[in-house]
């Protein structure tokens, strides 16, 4: 059985991480998950890439027996720094994406799995689940991505918290942090992530690709971001889809003449 199993849904591509007991990364989750996000990037119909896992913990990272091996001979030293710098390449890909692109944590998201989450759009996560990065525990740092991701999301200040300190936090805290956009009832997740992936898959896929290219540039370089707004509103007014879509909203919402009144 693959370590992750796809499943299509209208617009939506699912993406079930499926290597119990919870879903450790090595080469081969890294392998089917970089070939999911292909798949998603050639196939102009998805507009929703959900990721969610078959297992009560969503990921809790770098397989052990990889780290162990890391620690004990030059070679395994060699063999991690290889599988993190493709964690690296990987969560690029899912975070340039042209769809948009939805992370379920319904428990256990930490160290390279939160690192993974932290490359999607949007986080949904249970009040029950445990997110964080706790590597400096171990006298590591986040390498897949995570001290830069991180800093980005919520600046310097909590970064340095939560990093330096391994802090874990519950959904809930998540949420009250920005970690996560959305924090719910174990029970009520899976439901409540579908409903988010359907109502983002209602939106066409060159319109979420535009926005989230200027959102991009707001994070990166700020002063571009204005210009390329006004290249993307041209780009988009010229779509036949947009035009239907705005004349469908204008029609719906014009004023009635005296005859319909």
């Amino acid at each position: 059985m693959s370590a992750v199993q796809l499943e299509r849904r209208g617009g939506t591509l699912v993406a079930t991480l499926d290597r119990a007991p919870v879903n450790a990364i090595d080469d081969e989750l890294l392998a089917r998950l970089d070939a999911a996000l292909v798949e998603a990037e050639r196939d102009e119909s998805i507009a929703v890439l959900h990721l969610r896992s078959a297992h009560k913990v969503f990921c809790a990272g770098a397989d052990l027996a990889l780290i162990r091996a890391s620690v004990a001979t030059p070679q395994g030293l060699e063999r991690m720094l290889a599988t993190v710098q493709a964690m690296q390449r990987v969560f690029a890909r899912l975070e340039q994406l042209p769809c948009l692109t939805l992370a379920e944590l319904g428990g256990a998201t930490l160290g390279g799995g939160f690192e993974l989450a932290l490359a999607c759009d949007w986080r949904i996560a249970a009040h029950e689940a445990r997110v964080g990065l706790p590597e400096a525990g171990l006298g590591l740092l986040a390498a897949g991505g995570g001290t830069q991701r991180l800093t980005r999301l919520l600046g310097p200040g909590l970064a340095r918290r939560l990093i330096l300190g391994g802090e874990t936090l519950t959904g809930e805290q998540a949420l009250q942090l920005g970690l996560v956009q959305w924090s719910v009832p174990r029970a009520a997740l899976q439901s409540a992530a579908q409903a988010l992936a359907e109502r983002a898959a209602q939106v066409p896929r060159y319109t979420l690709a535009e926005n989230k290219r200027c959102i991009a540039l707001a994070a990166s370089v700020p002063g571009e971001g204005y210009a390329a707004e006004i290249a993307a509103t041209r780009r988009l007014y010229q779509n036949p889809e947009t035009r239907r879509r705005v004349t469908a909203f204008l029609d719906r919402n014009a004023a009635p003449t005296k005859e319909q009144a």
